[in-house]
This record gives C-alpha cells, sequence and structure tokens, in this order.
C-alpha cells in the first residue's frame, strides 16, 4: 500500500508538557488506527519525552549541559502539566481522575505508538544545543535535521505542531 493512500500525520512536538504530549500520541495512534503513516519530530522541550532514563548519562557533558539534564524530567510520566500543575498536585489530580475512568497514562500511549510503529525523530540541532546524546534516547528514535524533518513534513496531509 502506498505511503499516501490513506493519509500521513505529522506532528512537530515541542512541549514537554504531559497534556499536551498526551494529546499528541492519543492522536498518533488514532492515525495509526486508521492506516495513516505517522512520523513524530521532537524539538527542544518534545526531546524529554524520548529520553530513556536508564540510559541517561553526564559523559561528555559541559557544566550547564549536566545543570540541564539533571534540572529536567527524566521521563513521560514525569512530565508537569501545562495549567494548573500546582508543584504537582494538578498532575495527581489529573492522574487520579485518568485512573478512575481506567484511561491509560502517557507512557501507555508513548509504548502504543512505538509498537505501532510510529516513526520517533529528534532534532538534531535540539540535542545539540540541550547537550542530548542519541545513545539517551528511546531504541529505535532517529536523528533528524530540520531538511529531512521538512521533506518528510511536505508528504503529509495532516501536519500539527504541539
Amino acid at each position: 500500500m502506498d505511503n499516501n493512500e490513506k493519509g500521513h500525520f505529522n506532528i512537530l512536538l515541542f512541549s514537554g508538557d504531559y497534556d499536551k504530549c498526551l494529546a499528541a500520541f492519543i492522536l498518533a495512534n488514532g492515525a495509526r488506527d486508521k492506516g495513516m503513516t505517522v512520523t513524530v519530530f521532537c524539538a527542544f522541550w518534545g526531546l524529554l519525552i524520548l529520553r530513556d532514563p536508564d540510559k541517561l548519562s553526564m559523559e561528555d557533558k559541559d557544566t550547564y549541559e549536566r545543570m540541564f539534564a539533571s534540572f529536567t524530567p527524566t521521563e513521560a510520566e514525569k512530565l508537569p502539566l501545562s495549567k494548573m500543575n500546582l508543584a504537582g498536585i494538578g498532575k495527581s489530580m489529573l492522574l487520579n481522575m485518568m485512573d478512575a475512568k481506567d484511561t491509560p497514562h502517557l507512557r501507555d500511549f508513548l509504548e502504543g505508538a512505538r509498537k505501532k510503529k510510529v516513526k520517533f525523530c529528534a532534532c538534531k540541532l535540539s540535542m545539540e544545543i540541550m547537550g542530548f546524546k542519541k545513545e539517551e534516547l528511546l531504541p529505535g528514535v532517529e536523528v533528524m535535521d530540520v531538511y529531512a524533518f521538512l521533506d518528510d513534513a511536505k508528504k503529509a496531509s495532516i501536519q500539527l505542531f504541539i
């Protein structure tokens, strides 16, 4: 089947907020369920969703990069809410509400997207600026420059910036 027969969905994920990433991955999973190809290109704060907490390293990082790595969430479930986070109380409330309604968490949608072969890409320049190494990312993440992203986005029938 041709990639464009069912459509191609491209998300530029710039946010590192739990609720915004949740929306992105609900949409990515839904698009895959409808037979679309999906690319999620993570830039700057969006890179936080791609970190593998078991592979984080301070090796070969300068002072700013070590500080940055220390002060940012190490995995999807540790991301804050975009609004009403209230030092984590708001997020706890949201997770309790999700649990009460048997709703999957962000890590579940992320894992579902990975199993469904959503293409995950990390912005090369964002990684360089923030001091992230490819080895610190989840398996299967491709490092992509802006030109490759634009080529992918050009093929998309739906594009979102989250």
